[in-house]
């Protein structure tokens, strides 16, 4: 039996880099619902379409088209692996993730995605509204000073230089507009299995999920 894994979190507590590697030791396929917002977000700041305007935006949306390929996302059929990583998509993303219309568009790809299962998916409403029977859900948290430490390391691995304190702003202001948006607001799915990865290493968190999936899976083959 193969089984649907939501993985759900604030920015910066290793939720992608688990997700990934989750996947791969269970042989199911890895979905970074995050990138499909980013992507769209991209999109938006590469033909200048102003993010006051929603009108715009929204009637832009059909231009659109994200896919994925050996782990690279794709827009439009360009590879934009590295474009949708930059502070400037940090700083607008979640505002544009704030759109009905943006999320209405994304989570019924993502719910075609997961219909066959073997699916680990990563986001911020993957457990309450994607999937919301998904058989394991896990709310990843951590310490603020060690989100904003990891996603410098991550943005220095890019090339891109940050200041410490610009992207600690970033990731409050993120959490501030994701927890108090009125559509599929972030937030930890009742049944959901909340892990602190403040002080896990990453092979840790993989192996804690790993286990719950793998109690879960064989649980049912009895």
């Amino acid at each position: 039996m193969k089984i649907v894994i939501a993985i759900d979190g604030y920015s910066g507590t290793g939720k992608s880099s688990t997700a990934k590697q989750v996947a791969s030791r269970l042989g199911y396929t890895y979905i970074d619902s995050g990138a499909m917002y980013r992507a769209i977000t991209y999109f938006f700041l590469k033909n200048d379409i102003d993010f006051q305007n929603q009108s715009v935006m929204i009637k832009s949306l059909p231009d659109c088209t994200i896919t994925f390929d050996n782990g690279s996302i794709f827009l439009n059929g360009q590879n934009v692996d590295h474009e949708i990583r930059t502070m400037e998509v940090n700083q607008s993303v979640s505002q544009v993730s704030a759109l009905s219309e943006v999320r209405t568009k994304l989570v019924e790809q993502q719910r075609k995605m997961g219909e066959q299962k073997g699916v680990v998916m990563d986001g911020r409403d993957i457990g309450t509204v994607v999937f919301p029977k998904a058989e394991l859900k896990v709310f990843m948290t951590a310490n603020m000073d060690i989100r904003a430490e990891r996603r410098r390391k991550e943005l220095d691995k890019k090339g891109i230089d940050e200041p410490l304190h610009v992207i600690k702003e970033n990731l409050i202001e993120r959490d501030r507009i994701d927890s108090s948006r009125k559509d599929s607001p972030l937030k930890m799915a009742d049944d959901a299995k909340e892990i602190d990865t403040s002080h896990l290493t990453l092979n840790q968190q993989i192996d804690k999920i790993v286990e719950m999936a793998e109690s879960i899976i064989y649980a049912s083959r009895d």
